[in-house]
C-alpha cells in the first residue's frame, strides 16, 4: 500500500515540497492529499485530521509522521539513497538540512516561497544579503567536496537537494543570482522533472491572502 503525504499549497508551502521531492525522486510510490489553508469555516475541521494541525503528514497505514525532517528519516530507514551512502558525507547532509530547517530564518522571512510570481528584490536586509551568501557557499563548498558523482549536491539526488529546493524556487522568484557552482547548481535542481511538474501545479493553486499566509510560515 503507497504512503500518503498530506501538503498545502504548492505555490507556497515550501516543506510540504521536501518530502514530496523525495517521495519523487527516489521513486516511492505515494498518492497526495491537498490540504487547504484557506481560512473557511472548514478550515479547523480540515487541520484537526493532522496530528500537529500541519502539512505535511505522511501516512503509512496506522503510522503517521509529521514534520518534514522527521519524515525525511522515516523513508530513509525504509528506502536507500535518501541520505548518502558515505558517513562522512551523510553527516554532511544532514546538518546542512538541520541548518535549512532551523535557521536561515532572514531568508524565509524576507523571501518566502512563491513559485509562479517574478518579483527581483532591489532592497535586501544584511541578515538577507548574509543568508543568501551563507546557501552559496554550501551549495559550492559541498558540490566541490562531495558533488563528483553527477550534479545534485552529493552527485546523485538526495534528501539535502529537497531541503534546498525551496531555496532554488525562492531565488528563482526573487532574482538571485549565485556565482559559479551554485549558479549550475541552482540550474540543476530547478531542471528536476519533479520540479518542473511542482511548479506547473503551483500556476494552479488558489490564491491564499495575507492572513492565510501568516498560517503557513511560522515553521517552514
Amino acid at each position: 500500500m503507497p504512503y500518503t503525504l498530506a501538503i498545502g499549497n504548492k505555490n507556497y508551502s515550501s516543506w510540504s515540497l521536501r518530502p514530496w521531492l523525495v517521495l519523487r525522486e527516489k521513486g516511492i510510490p505515494f498518492r497526495e492529499e491537498l490540504v487547504s489553508l484557506r481560512t473557511d469555516a472548514g478550515k479547523a475541521a480540515r487541520l484537526a485530521q493532522l496530528p500537529a494541525g500541519r502539512v505535511p503528514c505522511l501516512g503509512d497505514g496506522e503510522v503517521a509522521v509529521w514534520d518534514s525532517l522527521a519524515i525525511v528519516e522515516y523513508l530513509a530507514e525504509r528506502h536507500p539513497g535518501v541520505w548518502p551512502p558515505d558517513p562522512v558525507a551523510r553527516a554532511w547532509a544532514r546538518s546542512i538540512c538541520a541548518e535549512m530547517h532551523s535557521g536561515l530564518t532572514a531568508l524565509r522571512n524576507e523571501m518566502s516561497m512563491d513559485v509562479r510570481a517574478r518579483r527581483p528584490k532591489r532592497k535586501r536586509s544584511p541578515a538577507l544579503l548574509a543568508d543568501i551568501a551563507r546557501v552559496e557557499r554550501i551549495w559550492t563548498e559541498t558540490r566541490a567536496r562531495f558533488g563528483s558523482g553527477g550534479p545534485m549536491l552529493f552527485g546523485p539526488f538526495t534528501a539535502a537537494d529537497a531541503y534546498y529546493a525551496p531555496v532554488a524556487f525562492r531565488f528563482q522568484t526573487y532574482g538571485v543570482s549565485p556565482g559559479g557552482e551554485a549558479s549550475r547548481y541552482l540550474s540543476a535542481l530547478l531542471a528536476l522533472p519533479a520540479m518542473k511538474d511542482w511548479a506547473l501545479a503551483a500556476r494552479d493553486d488558489e490564491y491564499l491572502a495575507d492572513h492565510d499566509l501568516d498560517v503557513l510560515y511560522p515553521d517552514d
